[in-house]
């Protein structure tokens, strides 16, 4: 009787830790819900605001107006589809193949051109870090392409 008592003990044990796994990964999804929500509003708030826009300044040339509305639009629609990919929406192949469609703007590859070294100041072992290699090495294989056929320039990156 022991034997089955320890065996439903440990059955329990593994139950409970998935439920608590599985609690702290909505809690996790929430927080990243909350801080894209508060992300964008904030984005929205800047684009209708040049005074606020211009907090948001960080370039390495100056930027006009207009442009940097167009830029604060890029950056909301890049973290959008880092955002999907971080809540397990979009693999990183899908990420790149999202990411591959909106830099056939000039707009969106000027952007990150422009803020390619916020990129780079970021802790190389870094989910993100990788993904900022990612898009600027494709934004990098975009331009130096000899072909129309923009859906098959880069290397797709593996699971």
């Amino acid at each position: 009787m022991s034997g089955l008592s320890a065996a439903a003990l440990a059955g329990l044990a593994l139950a409970a830790g998935a439920v608590a796994g599985l609690a702290a990964q909505q809690r996790r999804h929430s927080a990243l819900t909350e801080q894209h929500r508060l992300h964008f509003d904030l984005l929205c708030k800047a684009m209708d605001d040049p005074a606020l826009a211009a907090v948001l300044d960080t370039y390495e040339t100056t930027v006009p107006p207009e442009t940097q509305r167009q830029y604060l639009f890029a950056n909301a629609l890049y973290t959008n589809a880092l955002y999907f990919h971080r809540i397990g929406a979009m693999s990183r192949p899908e990420l790149y193949g999202h990411l591959r469609v909106i830099c056939q703007n000039q707009i969106v590859r000027e952007y990150l051109k422009a803020t390619r070294h916020h990129r780079a100041s970021l802790d190389d072992s870094s989910a993100e870090a990788t993904l900022g290699q990612m898009v600027d090495q494709l934004v990098t294989d975009l331009e130096d392409a000899d072909t129309d056929e923009w859906w098959v320039v880069g290397e797709p990156p593996a699971e």
